[in-house]
């Protein structure tokens, strides 16, 4: 699991990590300068979302699996960018998030390098939020993004502008990671702009007691995911390409 320093979502993080160690799966993760990361911490306290910006905070259950995540020797010890050998692991997962830490993350041509080598690979890839933006900027030997011929899903136009709408007056642009969205950008990394699949407005938010809820997207060895409410089914779904 590839995650920045700062600012990643705890429960596109947490659910992932949970799912599969709980399956008997060993997690390793990887920082920009392999120190212990720390995510968004407005959206993992939910400090200043108050009424209907409560929606944008991490829920109660996924606090506590971010929280079991923080604590556990893997997390604590992570591997730098540059030092991952992709070979050595079987899937990768690229979690998403707002903030401005998210940046280092998805401009590293060393994120970009072990996104190119499962691709190559056609091993299991997990994206999910922002985190798609890491492989749509990341170029294949034809020089298009390796993107090119899939069908993705990511954070959608709707959703992106309304958590900035929401929390522009009171948190200014804590919830724009760039000015372009996600979902214009990584249309224009694809073959067509049809091949991003924004999936249905109300899609259900999935949990451990329900994850079936939500919506992914699968293309060959791709998953992808839009927001916290996939994080379960597409954690589900990257269970059962490693199990197979």
């Amino acid at each position: 699991m590839i995650i920045p320093n700062t600012d990643f979502d705890p429960t596109e993080a947490g659910v992932p990590w949970s799912v599969l160690t709980e399956a008997g799966h060993d997690v390793w993760f990887a920082t920009e300068d392999a120190s212990k990361a720390q995510c968004d911490q407005i959206t993992l306290s939910g400090e200043g979302l108050n009424g209907t910006l409560k929606s944008l905070a991490a829920r109660p259950e996924n606090r506590r699996v971010y929280e079991q995540m923080y604590s556990s020797p893997r997390f604590a010890e992570p591997l730098a960018w540059s030092d991952v050998n992709p070979e050595e692991f079987d899937a990768l997962v690229l979690p998403g998030g707002h903030a401005p830490g998210m940046k280092p993350y998805l401009e590293a041509e060393s994120v970009f390098d072990i996104c190119r080598n499962f691709f190559d690979r056609k091993a299991p890839v997990a994206s999910i939020c922002h985190g798609v933006l890491a492989l749509a900027r990341t170029s294949g030997e034809d020089g298009r993004s390796i993107l090119h011929g899939y069908e993705v899903t990511g954070l959608t136009n709707f959703q992106e502008k309304i958590a900035l709408r929401m929390t522009k007056k009171t948190m200014g642009l804590h919830y724009q990671t760039y000015p372009e969205t996600v979902q214009d950008e990584v249309s224009q990394a694809l073959k067509e702009p049809k091949d991003f699949k924004p999936g249905p407005m109300l899609s259900g938010f999935g949990t451990a007691k329900s994850p079936g809820k939500g919506f992914i997207v699968e293309s060959g060895h791709l998953l992808s995911a839009r927001w916290p409410g996939d994080a379960y089914k597409m954690s589900q779904a990257l269970l059962a390409r490693l199990d197979s």
